[in-house]
């Protein structure tokens, strides 16, 4: 089991890392992919058996496609991997995991707001995005994609994100509480 973690974590490091020829939203499409492993749910929120884990994407059409590819016959814990491409407005229900993009980081106060309290995973890829409420926050160094975690926004929302999570993180914003 401890082997098993131990090639979880370094395969979602090296995603980051090693993927020299990738694009950025081809690492960011298998980070979000990775991140459904590292996020425990409240047991409601993922629906029965069989039910798809669904990962809406606003404002990064390319992000959606990279990761519609990515999850194709995949699952996380459990559940077939459903990608949801997402404008302004729609509705939000039946999410485990929301990506806003830049190019709708100005509706992020509504659409946390339209979130409050439900048990879904906010990642953003804005400067402001964590100061905002988003829970995890991708941000580039050197070219290389990283990301930020505040776990007091995703308690918030009834999530608890993994140690190993946040040890692999670039920053961890006002710790756990």
């Amino acid at each position: 089991m401890r082997l098993r973690l131990a090639a979880m974590l370094a395969g979602l490091v090296l995603t980051a890392t090693c993927w020299a020829q990738a694009t950025e939203y081809q690492v960011k499409a298998a980070f979000l992919y990775k991140f459904g492993g590292y996020v425990e749910w409240p047991a409601d929120a993922l629906g029965g058996a069989g039910a798809p884990f669904t990962v809406g994407v606003m404002g990064a059409e390319e992000l959606a496609a990279e990761l519609s590819q990515i999850t194709s016959g995949r699952s996380t814990s459990g559940h077939p991997i459903s990608v949801r491409s997402l404008r302004p407005g729609d509705p939000l229900e039946g999410l485990q995991v929301l990506f806003v993009g830049r190019d709708d980081a100005a509706h992020l106060p509504q659409i946390l707001d339209a979130l409050h309290g439900r048990p879904v995973l906010v990642v953003t890829e804005s400067d402001d995005g964590l100061p905002d409420g988003s829970m995890i926050n991708f941000v580039l160094v050197d070219d290389k994609v990283r990301f930020d975690i505040a776990p007091a926004s995703a308690e918030h929302g009834n999530l608890r994100i993994s140690s190993r999570l946040l040890a692999v993180a670039r920053r961890v914003v006002g710790g756990q509480s």
